[in-house]
C-alpha cells in the first residue's frame, strides 16, 4: 500500500483529542448519504409516475386518432380503416364517435365525454376489455336487440351518479333540435351495461362508452363517424407511422398521436424531475462543504505531521493526494450507504407507504387528487449511475481545495514553535 493511502485511511480514525474531527467525519458521511438516498427515492418516484401515467394513459386512449381536416365527421370509415391497417406497425384501427353529454340519474348530474364505439374492434385498439369490472363490454353490442340501449360507464362517474349495472340513466345532449320554442337538448334514456374501471380518476370519472350504432341515431349522424383509433407496434415511432397514414389515405385527413394528446402533462413530469434533481442535489453540496470544513480541521490538527512528512521527502504532490484521498473516502462511504438504503426503499416503496398511510391514518395519493391511486417507483439504472457519479464527483472538487493548502504548507514554519 503506498504511504498516501495508509496515511489518508489513517486520518479516518480518530484519537482522543480529536474526538470532535471524527464526529464532523460522520456528519458528513450522513450528509452525503441522507443526499444520495432522497436523489434516488425521489427520482425512482418521478419515473414511476411517468411510466404508470403513460401505461394507464396508452391503455386508455389510442396510440394515434385520424381525423377530418374540415373538424367534421366523415362516411366510408371502412375504407380508412383498411388503409390505416395496411401501414407496416399498425397493430389495429377502429371507428368512433366522440362528444360532450350530460349524463343524468334519479339522483346527481354529470357533464361526460361520451364516446360511440364498436366493441369488437375497440378491444384491439385500448385495454377497455380488460379494464372491465363490472357488466360486459358485450352489452354495447345487443343495442340492436334492446328497446333500451346500454351505456358503459367509469366506476367513479358511477360512484358519482350512484347508479349501478342495470339502473336507467339519461343522457342529454346540449346539440338538440331547433323548434318554435328555441333550441331543445335531445335527451334519450339508457341503461348502465357495464363498469370499468382504469386506474386514473380523470378518466374513470369523465368517460362514458355507448355503441357506435347508438351515438350516429342520438346524434343524427347517419353514417358518419369521428375518426378513427389507431394502436401501433412500437409508441415511439408513432409520428412515422402517422406521416405514412396521411400519404395512403390522402391529406385532407390529419393525425394525432399519444404524444401531442399528452405533452403538456408529460413535459411537466420531465421538468420535474429535472427540478427535483438539482433541489435534491443542494443536500449533497451541503455535504460537500461538511467534508471542506473536516479536512480544513485536520490540516490544522496536523500540520505537524505534515511538516514531517515533508522533511522525510514526501512531495507537495503526495501531501495533496493525502486529503484528497481522506475526503474521497467520506464523499465514497456516504455514497455507497445513501445508494444502498435509497435502492432498498425505492424497490419497497409500497410497503413504506402503506405502513406510513397506517401509521399516521392518512392516504398519500388521494384519488380525488391525482390521476393514479398507489405511489410508482421506477428503479433506472442511469439515473442511479448518475446521482452516484455526481455525488462522488463533488465529494472530489470537496477536496481540492484543503488537499491543495496542506500541500503548500511550509515545513520550516510548521516546526519552528514546535
Amino acid at each position: 500500500m503506498r504511504y498516501e493511502w495508509f496515511i489518508g485511511l489513517r486520518y479516518l480514525k480518530a484519537k482522543r483529542k480529536q474526538t470532535f474531527i471524527s464526529i464532523i467525519t460522520f456528519i458528513s458521511i450522513f450528509g452525503v448519504a441522507l443526499g444520495v438516498w432522497a436523489l434516488i427515492v425521489v427520482i425512482s418516484v418521478m419515473s414511476g409516475f411517468e411510466s404508470t401515467l403513460k401505461e394507464k394513459i396508452l391503455g386508455t386512449q389510442a396510440h394515434l386518432v385520424i381525423l377530418k381536416a374540415s373538424q367534421e365527421g366523415f362516411e366510408h370509415h371502412e375504407e380508412v380503416v383498411k388503409n390505416a391497417e395496411s401501414v407496416p406497425g399498425v397493430l389495429a384501427a377502429a371507428p368512433f364517435i366522440f362528444s360532450q353529454v350530460m349524463l343524468s340519474s334519479e339522483s346527481a348530474v354529470s357533464g361526460v365525454a361520451l364516446k360511440g364505439i364498436d366493441p369488437d374492434q375497440e378491444t384491439r385498439v385500448t385495454d377497455l376489455g380488460r379494464n372491465m369490472k363490472r357488466g360486459s363490454l358485450l352489452s354495447l353490442k345487443k343495442t340492436e336487440e334492446q328497446e333500451v340501449p346500454a351505456i358503459i360507464l367509469g366506476s367513479e362517474l358511477a360512484k358519482h351518479l350512484r347508479v349501478n349495472v342495470g339502473d336507467p340513466i339519461q343522457v342529454i345532449s346540449p346539440l338538440g333540435t331547433v323548434t318554435p320554442m328555441g333550441m331543445m337538448p335531445k335527451m334519450k334514456r339508457f341503461v348502465v351495461g357495464g363498469l370499468f374501471h382504469s386506474g386514473m380518476y380523470e378518466f374513470d370519472n369523465t368517460i362514458a362508452y355507448i355503441s357506435l350504432q347508438s351515438a350516429q341515431r342520438f346524434f343524427g349522424m347517419g353514417s358518419q363517424i369521428t375518426g378513427v383509433e389507431v394502436r401501433v407496434s412500437d409508441i415511439y415511432k408513432v409520428k412515422e407511422i402517422g406521416r405514412e397514414i396521411r400519404k395512403r389515405i390522402g391529406f385532407s385527413f390529419w393525425t394525432k398521436d399519444w404524444m401531442e394528446m399528452n405533452r403538456n402533462l408529460f413535459s411537466a413530469l420531465k421538468l420535474e424531475k429535472i427540478a427535483m434533481f438539482i433541489i435534491l442535489v443542494l443536500i449533497v453540496l451541503v455535504a460537500a462543504f461538511n467534508i471542506i470544513s473536516t479536512l480544513i480541521m485536520v490540516v490544522m490538527e496536523k500540520h505537524k505531521d505534515i511538516a514531517i512528512l515533508k522533511s522525510m521527502g514526501a512531495t507537495s504532490q503526495g501531501i495533496l493526494k493525502i486529503f484528497v484521498i481522506e475526503g474521497l473516502v467520506i464523499g465514497v462511504v456516504g455514497t455507497l450507504l445513501g445508494a444502498i438504503v435509497g435502492l432498498i426503499t425505492a424497490l419497497n416503496l409500497e410497503k413504506v407507504t402503506a405502513f406510513v398511510e397506517n401509521l399516521f391514518g392518512f392516504k398519500v395519493l388521494p384519488t380525488d387528487v391525482y390521476y393514479i391511486d398507489k405511489l410508482p417507483s421506477q428503479v433506472n439504472p442511469l439515473d442511479v449511475g448518475l446521482i452516484v457519479m455526481t455525488a462522488i464527483g463533488i465529494s472530489l472538487l470537496a477536496t481540492l481545495y484543503p488537499s491543495w493548502r496542506a500541500s503548500r504548507l511550509d515545513p520550516a514554519e510548521a516546526l519552528r514553535y514546535e
